[in-house]
């Protein structure tokens, strides 16, 4: 059975092109997806991520058990909203899922991971919680809405509470605070996006979700589908569970390596086996590539390189660029020329450095 979140029937009402996307009805595009991407580049774009998980973690050895848990180090949080970007992993140093931990306090952190791996993830955290008397609570009760783009986060600060504006304004990246919205709603509000735009996450109670969004709507923040929302990660180097890494593919070959903390005395799950990798050498990497010439790059398609041959991984139309680019993973070694078969045609691509598009442009050399 499909899942829906609160704001379904706005969707709808929206004129939604709706799919099934890990299990929820979800929104593709509300028209043109490429004016979408648009409207989150220039100025400012609202999504619903309502289908993502929400988990809390209550327990005075939170902290202890998150050290295991995760390839990053949680002891980098250490004021109250601050957040942290990280794998969990599995015993042979797979990735089980990407996300994302917050502190509250000592004996509260919160994790937000993807929709997809719902079961997996909290059937995993749960077992390993229970030797530290965790408890593991997931949140549906609550909505999420990234509202994204140059404008986002000055169109979310006029709907606040007057005496909540300059502490939500003053917010560091990847850190959150409480406030209130509109008829004092209450919002927990992180500075983190998925897009490479500046803007807000926005959790809160699932009542409330519909309000938001239609008053954010009439602040003149564009809705914006899931088509949209994988263009744009994509432009700024995001990796997308699935398609760009799973449970047999470790952070050194999803470029993921600056989010493996190898501090001494930590013991996470994975460490051994990345560790061995690491000083075996990584057989695979992922690189970025641009398509000069007409033509889309896309998913499970072969590349060609000198060492050997790989795939693309997330490929696609990149609008603010107007041409195509890709994430592949291929064998190490310098790839010598590299090209693409795109239906039966081997067609050269550039290995660029990404992000592709960083602050609305497209960075140098793309």
């Amino acid at each position: 059975m499909t899942e829906k979140t609160v704001l379904n029937a706005t969707h709808r009402a929206l004129g939604a092109r709706m799919v099934d996307f890990g299990g929820w009805d979800m929104p593709i595009n509300y028209g043109s997806q490429i004016e979408e991407h648009h409207a989150v580049r220039r100025d400012a774009g609202m999504f619903d991520v309502s289908h993502m998980t929400v988990v809390d973690l209550h327990g005075p050895r939170t902290r202890e058990f998150l050290r295991h848990l995760l390839a990053n180090n949680v002891d980098k949080l250490k004021k109250q909203g601050k957040a942290l970007y990280s794998c969990m992993l599995n015993e042979r140093g797979g990735v089980i899922d990407d996300l994302i931990v917050y502190f509250f306090d000592e004996a509260h952190f919160r994790l937000v991971v993807n929709a997809g791996t719902r079961a997996k993830d909290l059937a995993w955290i749960t077992r390993q919680a229970q030797a530290f008397a965790v408890e593991v609570k997931e949140r549906p009760d609550f909505a999420m809405i990234a509202v994204q783009g140059p404008n986002a986060r000055g169109k979310v600060l006029d709907l606040l509470n007057a005496m909540d504006r300059p502490r939500i304004e003053a917010l560091g990246k990847f850190t959150a605070a409480a406030a209130q919205g509109p008829h004092g709603m209450p919002l927990f509000i992180a500075r983190t996006g998925y897009t490479g735009e500046d803007g807000f996450e926005i959790m809160l109670p699932n009542e409330d979700a519909v309000a938001l969004w239609q008053s954010l709507s009439e602040a003149g923040v564009a809705p914006a589908g899931l088509g949209a929302r994988d263009t744009l990660r994509l432009e700024a180097g995001m990796n997308l569970y699935g398609q760009d890494m799973d449970d047999d593919v470790s952070p050194w070959e999803a470029n993921l390596g600056w989010t493996i903390a190898l501090d001494e005395g930590r013991d996470f799950i994975g460490r051994g086996p990345l560790e061995t990798m690491k000083a075996a050498g990584v057989p695979r990497v992922m690189i970025g590539l641009v398509l000069d010439e007409k033509g889309v790059l896309r998913h499970g398609q072969r590349v060609t390189t000198a060492n050997g041959s790989g795939e693309i991984l997330s490929g696609s139309f990149a609008p603010t660029l107007n041409k195509a680019v890709a994430f592949a993973r291929i064998p190490a070694g310098d790839p010598g020329e590299i090209s693409v078969d795109i239906r039966g045609r081997e067609l050269p691509v550039r290995q660029v450095k990404y992000p592709f598009v960083r602050d609305g442009q497209p960075c140098p050399g793309i």
